[in-house]
């Protein structure tokens, strides 16, 4: 039988403040959404100023990367390249900003952050997943 890591509270905190502060630091109002490894929101924080749809597609995103074990950048990169049968995929966000969590070679969670440009999202929730990179 194998054995992973899970995500705590602890992690989720400091998942949180970090990517909090790297929003904060830049003056950028974001949704932030940490996930378990099945892509069940643990967490989600709306920063002030951030619009209400970004908590919808923070989880969408934090969901997809999860569950698809990469990075939303990479489903938003086929669609562009013409894979457009992607925008019909079920539990898929294709919208950059989702970035899965991994421990030890294994997908233990996920950051979604929407609420600026893709780029930037995904530059919150790297600083997100870094705060616990071991």
């Amino acid at each position: 039988m194998k054995t992973k890591a899970m995500l705590t509270q602890n992690e989720v905190t400091a998942i949180l403040n970090a990517a909090r502060t790297e929003a904060q630091n830049n003056g950028w109002a974001v949704t932030i959404v940490v996930a378990d490894d099945g892509g069940h929101p643990l967490a989600l924080e709306r920063l002030d100023g951030c619009a209400p749809i970004a908590s919808y597609i923070a989880t969408e995103k934090a969901r997809s990367a999860a569950v698809g074990r990469r990075e939303t950048k990479g489903y938003e990169d086929m669609v562009n390249g013409g894979r457009n049968a992607f925008l019909s995929a079920p539990v898929v966000c294709s919208l950059e900003g989702g970035v899965p969590v991994i421990v030890d070679g294994q997908v233990v969670g996920s950051v979604g952050v929407s609420g600026v440009t893709a780029t930037q999202d995904a530059q919150v929730a790297k600083a997100g997943v870094a705060a616990i990179a071991n």
